[in-house]
């Protein structure tokens, strides 16, 4: 009787000279009929299988008796065919690995290297762009340029939610976390503007720049995740960034250099900086949180909206309402809110590609930017002070990505 689990190959069957094996086969016509290269499944069988032995004829023209035997095996699915009972040759199966593995070689050959990194410098430079611009906006209160940018986000975001069919509310179990995700975002943005608008822009930017070293603490204590001497180390020398930074008087004495204004909108700069980098650093926890059973577009959605109330009702009470006095500072308020999106998209793309080690030492471009552009479009030269405190805080934020990138390479 013939094996139908171990099937020989092609033109090895022997069968002694006075017997005849017949294979009768068993078909569902079904929906899932196909072409006979698509009709073996490995790991199934049909259900009825009929093999039919009997004697062959010698040449006296005697025949003898007939046997038959049937075995039942598992059912056969709905829909489903089966017309060959033995498994393709080996060599139908190693062409079909050798293209599969061609088609994903190519795949990967396709992906540009370092596509992600330079995703991270695009982002870098928008974000720059945006703090540039807040800061020669003159006689518009930081509340109102963040009311604006949320205004316009909203308006780019909501065809973007349609066309994905996202929603606009979310799943119903992550509603919260996006509504608290929106009202720390947009504190965070609110804060750094004013900042920017209080102290020097670079000094703003190197402190916000620090949102990596307290996201790290912020997880170990709301997320659990693990926390080493080394997140210390690096949290003491942001600290030490920032006050190099504030340079407060009764460490570095009442005649200060490079100084923007009077000192008390120094210090108010300051404590709106590291507000913001805390801000921010809630923010990733909440967003690691949510995790991405949200659409991406959906988190922006609610950042926008909650942060476009909130400024409306900030400057409603304080009475800061007012009208850009020229055209270019009209056209750089909506600028300002193209740049986020686009900044902010770039940013979750290269997050995409890259991890997050790599993309977080890519965004160092920020500080290095931030120096530029104030010697460059501000005339105004960075102090000693100012260099050293950015010193520390790269420092700290670039073993804080180095660490968490050896640690997931060590991982994989």
């Amino acid at each position: 009787m013939a094996d139908r689990d171990h099937c020989p190959p092609e033109n090895a069957l022997a069968v002694p000279e006075h017997v005849t094996v017949v294979f009768h086969k068993v078909a569902s016509h079904g929906e899932n009929s196909g072409s006979d290269d698509d009709r073996w499944y490995g790991d199934r069988e049909p259900s009825m299988e009929r093999t039919r032995v009997r004697p062959r004829q010698d040449h006296d023209g005697d025949a003898g008796e007939e046997e038959e035997e049937e075995t039942t095996a598992s059912k056969l699915p709905e829909g489903g065919e089966w017309e060959t009972l033995c498994p393709p040759p080996a060599s139908r199966v190693t062409r079909k690995a050798a293209s599969a593995g061609q088609s994903a070689s190519q795949g990967k050959s396709k992906r540009c290297p370092g596509l992600g990194l330079f995703y991270a410098f695009l982002s870098s430079v928008f974000f720059s762009i945006i703090s540039l611009m807040v800061k020669t906006i003159q006689g518009v209160h930081a509340i109102e340029i963040s009311g604006i940018r949320c205004f316009f986000q909203m308006v780019f975001i909501a065809p973007l939610l349609i066309y994905h069919k996202t929603g606009f509310l979310g799943p119903r179990n992550k509603r919260l976390y996006l509504m608290l995700r929106g009202f720390l975002g947009s504190n965070a943005m609110i804060l750094l503007f004013y900042a920017v608008q209080q102290m020097p822009l670079a000094d703003a930017t190197v402190i916000m720049f620090s949102n990596p070293v307290f996201t790290s603490l912020l997880a170990w204590v709301f997320l659990k995740e693990k926390c080493t001497i080394w997140d210390c180390v690096f949290t003491v020398f942001t600290l030490t960034g920032v006050v190099l930074i504030a340079r407060p008087p009764f460490l570095f004495g009442e005649h200060i250099q490079g100084i923007e204004g009077n000192y008390t909108n120094h210090i108010k700069g300051t404590i709106a900086a590291f507000a913001g980098a805390i801000g921010a650093a809630c923010t990733m926890v909440v967003l690691r949180k949510i995790g991405k059973s949200v659409h991406y577009y959906l988190s922006v959605w609610y950042y926008a909206v909650i942060g476009f109330i909130e400024c409306v009702i900030a400057v409603s009470v304080l009475g800061k309402w007012t009208i850009p006095s020229c055209g270019q500072d009209r056209w750089m308020l909506m600028l300002i809110a193209v740049l986020g999106i686009a900044g902010q998209t770039f940013l979750t793309k290269a997050l995409q590609l890259e991890k997050a080690g790599p993309v977080a030492l890519t965004r160092t471009v920020d500080v290095v930017l931030a120096f530029f552009f104030q010697f460059v479009f501000l005339g105004q030269a960075p102090s000693w002070w100012s260099l050293g405190g950015a010193l520390f805080i790269v420092l700290s934020t670039s073993g804080v990505a180095l660490r968490k990138w050896y640690s997931n390479t060590r991982k994989s």
